[in-house]
């Protein structure tokens, strides 16, 4: 009886009212006088993640809490769910409603999920533009795992019994809240002339980028003759060798989700992908034509307002663009650089919250090999506000791009396209 009392009690902090989450429900008894809960969350899994991880650990979420308060995320979408609920929020604040004013201010939120997972949660919260926009914890449930990482929620997939669960909602509840640069990418590709409408499906693209669906015409950021896409990222951008390898183990792991039952398991594909993929012996099986240098020309922003040329090595295959020093399952591409490299080259150790994005580079996978030594980093190429790149066709056809842990294939056409990414 005494644990049973205890577990009860530990939960109270976390339990919402079931009228505070669905609209036009009836309220039980009187809420003027009652204390609502220290600890208010909303929990998001993606079941499809961890192979059965995800659907486990969604079942268990749905035993511990109010079920209005459990979101599947491969059936109902973040941005429809908080929608509601802070409407309803808001309609009962203006009641003087004690409890829904407490859940306000206090709700935090989980995500259990990739990193693609956990960026499309935080791009939702951020676009929703919320009068109290809710911390959010991540459930590393991915294969990289680098947001979790990052903020110290670990990078090993989670146990997902009871116990487990009780005892990461005890660290959410005692958590610090940290601030992190939120990047905005803008991509405009021509319209082509003959052929689809859409030079890419729209849900190939990162939920970053199809999750906030095509500007309008009418938007001040479209371009006559352009598609006009706009997102958000807050680990990486990436594109090159890198995003290729990530491509195909996606595209493995959606032909046989069997396959792909674990961490461990999923690591391990990713490696003999990259082997496979050539990424090993890049200069037998990637041609110099699809070098980064041969299919963009890269401009970063340094100084507000003024834009420069940033040069790039004509070896360099995979370029990443860093805002958390995290990267492949917690590797740091950029490092920390000594005290020469800061004067000599104006360069600082990277922040979360600096405004400034890391661009490193990489010739292949044995370059790569270097971030496993103590001082180990890429090829640093600037640190800058905003980043511009212009790509055009020449003897390739396409790139690999990467944004959180989601890629997709990138048709690089005949006339000019302007990725920009900016904090």
């Amino acid at each position: 009886m005494a644990s049973q009392s205890s577990h009860g009690n530990f939960m109270k902090n976390f339990l919402i009212p079931a009228y505070v989450l669905v609209p036009e429900s009836v309220v039980e008894g009187s809420n003027t006088d009652i204390d609502g809960p220290d600890c208010p969350v909303l929990v998001f899994v993606n079941s499809k993640s961890g192979g059965q991880l995800g659907g486990d650990l969604l079942k268990t979420y749905q035993e511990l809490l109010n079920e209005n308060q459990v979101f599947d995320l491969g059936k109902e979408a973040p941005d429809k769910v908080l929608s509601r609920i802070y409407v309803n929020l808001e309609n009962l604040k203006l009641k003087g409603d004690r409890i829904a004013i407490k859940v306000m201010e206090k709700l935090r939120l989980i995500v259990a999920g990739g990193d693609g997972t956990a960026g499309w949660l935080l791009g939702v919260v951020c676009d929703l533009e919320l009068s109290h926009p809710p911390p959010i914890a991540t459930v590393p449930l991915g294969t990289g795992n680098n947001l979790p990482f990052a903020f110290g929620w670990g990078k090993k997939n989670p146990g997902t019994d009871e116990q487990s669960v009780k005892s990461f909602m005890h660290q959410v509840m005692k958590a610090k809240e940290m601030k992190i640069d939120n990047w905005h990418i803008l991509m405009r590709m021509r319209a082509p002339k003959v052929g689809d409408c859409d030079p890419i499906p729209p849900l190939e693209l990162p939920h970053s980028l199809h999750a906030f669906h095509r500007v309008s015409e009418a938007d001040e950021l479209s371009m006559e003759g352009c598609h006009t896409f706009r997102g958000g990222f807050w680990n990486y951008f990436s594109m090159g060798m890198d995003a290729q390898i990530s491509y195909a183990f996606h595209s493995e792991r959606k032909l046989h989700p069997e396959k792909f039952k674990n961490q461990l398991v999923n690591q391990s594909t990713y490696a003999k992908l990259g082997c496979t993929q050539g990424w090993f012996f890049a200069p037998l099986f990637h041609p110099p034509s699809r070098n980064i240098a041969h299919i963009a020309k890269v401009k970063v922003m340094k100084r507000h307002g003024h834009w420069q040329d940033l040069p790039i090595p004509s070896s360099i295959r995979s370029i990443v663009c860093l805002n958390l020093p995290s990267f492949s399952g917690g590797l740091n591409p950029w490092g920390t650089p000594n005290k020469h490299k800061r004067r000599d080259r104006d360069l600082t150790p990277p922040y979360v919250d600096d405004g400034l994005i890391e661009v490193v580079g990489f010739r292949d996978a044995w370059h790569g090999l270097v971030l496993l030594s103590p001082n180990g980093h890429g090829t640093r190429l600037a640190q800058a506000h905003r980043i511009r790149f212009e790509f055009h066709k020449g003897a390739a056809e396409e790139t690999f791009m990467r944004i959180d842990g989601e890629p997709w294939k990138q048709p690089l056409p005949v006339e000019l396209m302007n990725p920009s990414l900016k904090v």
